[in-house]
Parts: structure tokens; C-alpha cells; sequence
């Protein structure tokens, strides 16, 4: 940082998700919602629904970590 810049935190950004529409209209929404799901887009979505303290969101990060190691740990062993 340059001379007490504030740090500010980027977004993510994701890219447009692009579905071709056939002719099943409801498979094309079916594969948008699957794409959607991939890239987080709900989970994002329901995580900015309140407000979430930064207590809060430091615990909630800890235990995704904590989870995530554990699955890498039993895909190891296996």
C-alpha cells in the first residue's frame, strides 16, 4: 500500500453464465441453476441475506477451514 492507502477488499467477480436455449426451456433454467450452484452463486446469495459480525464470520471461516481439512485428510488416507 502506498502512503496509508485504505485497504479495501475486491469482490469476485464471476463472468456471465451463458445457457443455449434450445428447445427445452425448462432444461436451459435447469442448467443455469446447476451452473449457478458450481460457481457459489447461491451460497453467496444466502450469506449477504443479514449481516453477518466479524466474530462471527472469523468462526464460520475456521470451521469451513477445519472441514475442508479434514475431507483433504480422509481423501489421503483412502
Amino acid at each position: 500500500m502506498k502512503g496509508g492507502e485504505p485497504s479495501m477488499k475486491k469482490a469476485k467477480s464471476i463472468g456471465p453464465l451463458e445457457v443455449s436455449v434450445t428447445d427445452d426451456l425448462e432444461r436451459a433454467i435447469k442448467i443455469l441453476k446447476k451452473k449457478m450452484a458450481l460457481e457459489g452463486l447461491f451460497k453467496e446469495l444466502k450469506k449477504r441475506r443479514h449481516y453477518e459480525p466479524p466474530s462471527i464470520r472469523d468462526r464460520r471461516k475456521r470451521e469451513e477451514a477445519e472441514r475442508r481439512r479434514r475431507k483433504n485428510l480422509r481423501k489421503k488416507r483412502v
